[in-house]
Parts: C-alpha cells; sequence; structure tokens
C-alpha cells in the first residue's frame, strides 16, 4: 500500500518538475498552478477520465477543459505522460515558435486538447455546452439495453474562471438545466496575480454555487483519497458538481509556494533545485521522466483502447438492432449535410413589400430544421425577436433533453461559449441569437470559434439604424466592421428572403469557422429573380444583382442588406441622366475574398474606378473595395432614435441624397 501511494506521489510530483522545467526552459510561463494542481489533475486522469490516448477524438470520451488555461503546462505534461501524441521534445519546446505546446492550449492545434482556452471563463461556458451535447445525443440515440453516449465533462477552474462575468451567466444556466455530468475541480488557491484574492474576491463560492444549484464539495486538493470521494459523490449527483480544492499554489517551492511569485513567472534555477530535493526528485535531473513512472501513467493506453473497442461492438450491435437510429447517429458525429440544398431551402416570390430578413430567416430554419434534425439553438431572450424558434419541436429541458429549441435567457456570453461547446462536442449544429449590437457580449467566444474553427453560428437582428425607435443604444454601427475585422470569420448581410436562404446554406455548410447572419428588423422587398441575378450569388460572396445598361460601366455601386434595395433606387435615378451603373450585392466580403480573382475581376472589374459602397454603419474598411477613387457612404457617428425611414434620411442613405454624391463623382 505504501509502495503504490509512493509511486502515485512520484507520479504527481513528475508533473510538477516536468511543468518547472518547461517554464523555466522557455523563460516565461506560469509554473504555480500546474504544481498546485498536479494531486487533483492525476487522480482525474488515472483513476476517472474516460479517454484513448490513441485515438484523441473517439466520441463516447470524457471530456477535459484546461479553463484556467495560464497553467497550460499541467495539461501539456498529462498528454505527454499518458500517451498522447506530444513528444518529450515538445515539452522542451514550451511557447516556441512552431511548437505544439503554445503559452496556452490550442484546439486543433495539440493532440487532446478540447477546446481553445486562456480567456479566463471561457473554458467554463464552453464546458456547459459540452453537457449539453453529451445529454442530447443521450437521449436522442440511447437505448435501454444500448447506452452509446455515456460520458462526463470535466473542467478545472480557477479563482479568475470565478470572477469573470460568463461564469455567473453559465453557472447559473447549467444549475437550470441541472447538467448532472458536469463537474468542475475548482483550484482555490486564493492568489491572484496582484496577490491575495483578499485584494479583490471574498465571494463565499460555495453559498453562490448552491444558490445557482450546483452539488458543492469542499476538499483538501493534495489529499488524493479526498478527490477521489468527491469526484465519486458529485457522479452522483443530479445536479452539476462543483469540487473547491483547496490547494497551495507553487506547491513544493521552499520560498515561493503559497505566494504570487510563483503565479506568472519561472522560479529560477536555484529555486527548481531546492523545490526537486523537497519532493524527493532529483535536482540534477531537467524534464526527467522515471521509469515506473512511464509505466503507470502509460497504462491508460491499453485501458483506454480496451474501453473504445468495447464501444465499438457495442455501436456495431446497436446498428443491426436499430439500423435507422444507427445511420442517424453517424451522420449527427460526422456532420453529414443534406445533398439536396434545391429542394430544402424556401423559395420566396417576388413582392415589393417583402419581409423582414429576421423574418425570412426564421422561415428558412424551419425549412433546414425538418431535414437537419441535430440543427438545435435558440436566443438570448430574444427568440420572438430573433425568429429562432422551430416550430412543432419541443425546448430543450432539464426534464427533456430531446428539444432541439434552447432558451438562453439574457446571458449572450454564456449562450455563445456553449455553442462553441455543442459544436466542439460534435454531434449538433448549434446557433443561437440576440440583437447585432450584443454581438458585443458575444465576442469573446466569437473570438475564439474563429480562432479554432469552430463551425458555431450566430443569428443577429435589428442590424441598423433600421431598428428605428429604440435609438443609438440598440443601433450598431461600428459592429459589423470589428466583426470582419476578426480573422476566420464569416458575416452574411443578405439583401432579400431568398439571398438569406443561400446565406444559411453557406453558413451551415462551413466547417471550419463561426458564421454570423446579420438580419434587419424592417421589411425588405423580395427581388424578382428574372430581372435581377440569382440569389444563390450570394454562395460567392458578392454577385452581380443589377448590369449595366451599356458595354461600358460608369458606375458600380456596392452595397449590403438592407441598403441593396436603396442602391437599386440609386442606380435607377442615375440611369434615368444616362449613366450606366452596375449593381453588386455583396452579402459577406469573407466569401468574396475566397473567390478566385478571376471571379472577382468579373464582378469589380479592376477598370472601373467608380465605386460607391452603401451600408448603413461604419464606413471601416470599405476603402478596399472602392478603391483610392471611389466614395464609401455609411454612418460613422452613433445613431438616433427616430422612425427608421426618418433615421435613413437624416444621415443620407436615400437614393436621391446617394444619387447627388455618385453625380459629384462621376462629374
Amino acid at each position: 500500500m505504501s509502495s503504490d501511494k509512493d509511486l502515485s506521489n512520484k507520479c504527481v510530483n513528475t508533473i510538477r518538475t516536468l511543468s518547472m522545467d518547461a517554464v523555466q526552459a522557455a523563460n516565461s510561463g506560469h509554473p504555480g498552478m500546474p504544481m498546485g494542481m498536479a494531486d487533483v489533475a492525476y487522480v482525474l486522469w488515472t483513476k476517472f477520465l474516460k479517454h484513448n490516448p490513441q485515438n484523441p477524438n473517439w466520441f463516447d470520451r470524457d471530456r477535459f477543459i484546461l479553463s484556467a488555461g495560464h497553467g497550460s503546462m499541467l495539461l501539456y505534461s498529462l498528454l505527454h505522460l499518458t500517451g498522447y501524441n506530444l513528444s518529450l521534445e515538445e515539452l522542451k519546446n514550451f511557447r516556441q515558435l512552431g511548437s505544439k505546446t503554445p503559452g496556452h492550449p490550442e484546439f486543433g492545434h495539440t493532440p487532446g486538447v478540447e477546446t481553445t482556452t486562456g480567456p479566463l471563463g471561457q473554458g467554463f461556458g464552453t464546458g456547459v455546452g459540452m453537457a449539453m451535447a453529451e445529454e442530447f445525443m443521450a437521449k436522442t440515440f440511447n437505448k435501454n439495453d444500448f447506452t452509446l453516449v455515456d460520458h462526463y465533462t470535466y473542467a478545472i477552474v480557477s479563482d479568475g474562471d470565478l470572477m469573470e462575468g460568463i461564469s455567473h451567466e453559465a453557472a447559473s444556466f447549467a444549475g437550470h438545466l441541472k447538467l448532472s455530468k458536469l463537474i468542475y475541480l475548482y483550484d482555490s488557491n486564493r492568489i491572484s496575480i496582484d496577490g491575495s484574492t483578499d485584494l479583490s474576491f471574498t465571494d463565499d463560492s460555495k453559498k453562490r454555487f448552491e444558490a445557482y444549484g450546483w452539488d458543492v464539495q469542499v476538499i483538501d486538493g493534495h489529499n488524493h483519497d479526498e478527490i477521489e470521494r468527491a469526484i465519486k459523490a458529485a457522479q452522483q449527483t443530479d445536479t452539476p458538481s462543483l469540487i473547491e480544492c483547496k490547494t497551495t499554489i507553487g506547491f513544493g517551492s521552499p520560498n515561493k509556494e503559497g505566494t504570487a511569485d510563483s503565479h506568472g513567472a519561472p522560479l529560477g534555477d536555484d529555486e527548481i533545485r531546492l523545490t526537486k530535493e523537497r519532493l524527493g526528485m532529483n535536482p540534477d535531473e531537467v524534464f526527467h521522466i522515471p521509469d515506473e513512472v512511464k509505466e503507470e501513467m502509460r497504462k491508460t493506453i491499453q485501458r483506454g483502447s480496451e474501453l473504445e473497442s468495447e464501444w465499438k461492438i457495442k455501436l456495431k450491435d446497436y446498428e443491426k438492432v436499430f439500423p435507422v437510429d444507427g445511420v442517424a447517429f453517424k451522420k449527427f458525429v460526422s456532420r453529414t449535410l443534406p445533398n439536396d440544398w434545391e429542394t430544402i431551402l424556401p423559395k420566396f416570390e417576388a413582392d415589393p413589400k417583402g419581409m423582414a430578413t429576421r423574418k425570412s430567416s426564421g422561415v428558412v430554419l424551419n425549412h433546414i430544421a425538418k431535414e437537419i434534425f441535430n440543427l438545435v439553438g435558440g436566443s438570448a431572450d430574444l427568440t420572438g425577436s430573433n425568429n429562432t424558434f422551430l416550430d412543432g419541436i419541443d425546448i430543450y429541458s432539464s426534464d427533456n433533453r430531446s428539444g432541439r429549441n434552447l432558451h438562453y435567457g439574457v446571458r449572450e456570453h454564456a449562450m455563445a461559449a456553449a455553442m462553441n461547446g455543442m459544436a466542439l462536442h460534435g454531434g449538433i449544429i448549434p446557433y443561437g441569437g440576440t440583437f447585432l449590437v450584443f454581438s458585443d457580449y458575444n465576442k469573446p467566444s466569437i473570438r475564439i470559434a474563429a480562432l479554432s474553427k469552430i463551425p458555431s453560428i450566430f443569428v443577429f437582428t435589428h442590424d441598423s439604424i433600421g431598428l428605428g425607435e429604440d435609438g443609438p443604444t440598440h443601433q450598431p454601427i461600428e459592429h459589423l466592421a470589428a466583426l470582419r475585422a476578426t480573422p476566420n470569420v464569416n458575416v452574411f448581410r443578405p439583401a432579400d428572403a431568398n439571398e438569406t436562404a443561400y446565406c444559411w446554406k453557406a453558413a451551415i455548410e462551413t466547417v471550419d469557422g463561426p458564421s454570423l447572419m446579420v438580419l434587419t428588423r424592417q421589411s425588405l422587398p423580395t427581388l424578382d429573380r428574372s430581372v435581377f441575378g440569382d440569389a444563390n450569388g450570394a454562395e460567392n460572396g458578392a454577385y452581380i444583382l443589377k448590369k449595366e445598361s451599356k458595354s461600358e460601366i460608369d458606375l458600380i455601386l456596392i452595397a449590403t442588406g438592407s441598403e441593396v434595395h436603396i442602391a437599386l433606387d440609386t442606380s435607377k435615378l442615375l440611369e434615368e441622366k444616362g449613366y450606366s451603373v452596375r449593381v453588386v450585392s455583396m452579402p459577406s466580403v469573407e466569401l468574396f475574398e475566397k473567390a478566385t480573382a478571376d471571379y472577382r475581376e468579373s464582378v469589380l472589374p479592376k477598370s472601373v474606378r467608380n465605386r460607391i459602397s452603401i451600408e448603413a454603419g461604419a464606413t471601416f474598411g470599405w476603402h478596399k473595395w472602392v478603391g483610392s477613387d471611389g466614395l464609401t457612404i455609411g454612418i460613422d457617428q452613433f445613431g438616433a432614435s427616430a422612425p427608421y425611414q426618418e433615421a435613413y434620411d437624416y444621415f443620407g442613405l436615400t437614393p436621391e441624397k446617394i444619387s447627388a454624391k455618385a453625380l459629384e463623382l462621376l462629374s
């Protein structure tokens, strides 16, 4: 018994020394957290975590999130020791250019990393989405004799995670949903960068989470028996669980443990020697892994391989007994999409009155949801405004995990992170809605989705001054420019109902980053496509909506969304004066940039230097498309409370005022 304990301690201390050595070699990083949470992580990873290092993508694995991403060496040490494809050389190259061990964990970059973390609170919110997805998939596919989906979502969270506002939103939502397979291990070390958490954080976390509906335990985070008992108890609850692990940051360091000095800087060679001596490790060895530690930790490979093999056998038997569900399960997991989009997408007849694109989006969404059964989503308490509800389909709740309609409440940030979690988990295509102006509350999670290539779909309505009387607090101005400036984000701003349909198709087919549907509150005419360009041109990002009247083009008007109709009316006024005007609808700048050079030239010929962009938002970014000789028409100040027609006139966004500026340009 004593030898088992000695081996466990040696494994834990190896995690600590690898973390110390890597931070020291990089001359930057955070050694304190890995040293403090090594005991908790060791017990979780060797006694509880269901995973297969040889196949990090096995669907029924447990998900582990290091929400306290600054402690990345804890995760990298565990991945290497348990046999993932992460070499010791990569640990030695911690934080170096091109290594698989960046300063904070990045999904898709390092095998075994389930989500990108580092911005505190993101992992906390993402884990909630993963737990939601597990419950949905389990309820949808598990049968009495066949449990295909049965895994937990674990996370290590920190004081900083709990301080961040997103954790309040996400914890409240998880408690409301009673996500019982969500278990968070809280590194309660009472130290932040500034010093003691008493400087700024004196919450009673136990009472707080109990008030949210979580089960809470408080344990000694260095006592393996307590850790094991707590996780077992958490697995038996019918609510989410928070295990507050009282730990010592920088555990083992004679001069720096329990202090902010160990949080975010190397310990130094002398202190590392002293620490290794104190932990019973050889101070002369760097990046050393004792043979018995490697043998013990690598047992995970065989255990994980056996678990996955058993599951694969179960899946084959399931497919024989439930062939229809078996096919559906594989489609959900592989994100297989329909081939017959033309029969799925609704067609909208030409209509001068038309409808708001938020409304046509709701129509499209309901058509698609009848064919894509893992399309799951909702709104941050704006369901009727965002038109995100799937008619005739149940609501996801603590009593009904198979529902596909989600009510997030006024929790925009938690919604966005949860969407990322669902998409990362797999099996679900998530979408979520709010007003475009509140994309500010989504932005940190949108950025994570872009960085991690997560295909979350955001529905942003009330996209401009077109929302009218609600005024400048709700009228987005800078948001389109800011979102377009974010790498790897596709922003869609359709001009009418049929463009909306094709933008939804493009969004769902995008698998390597987030898609943002930007939609109007006010009605827009549904264009007659026998007269104007086919709406499927939206899939190219931009297309010729109205051709010029002569072989020579005098002017190109480029517009998005609700301003496309203004551009068409402007072109009529200019054509009456004898000018040959092309109108280009550009619902997605990003997709147009990805198009071939020949296609871009066919839409926006370089020879035509007279160009005007028209968009009811900041003009930032439009100079790229109109050039130095062109003109950008938009709004570079905050909006105004007024009926939307008056607001458009006030800001100069009318055919008459734009054509007057166009005539000046043409003269």
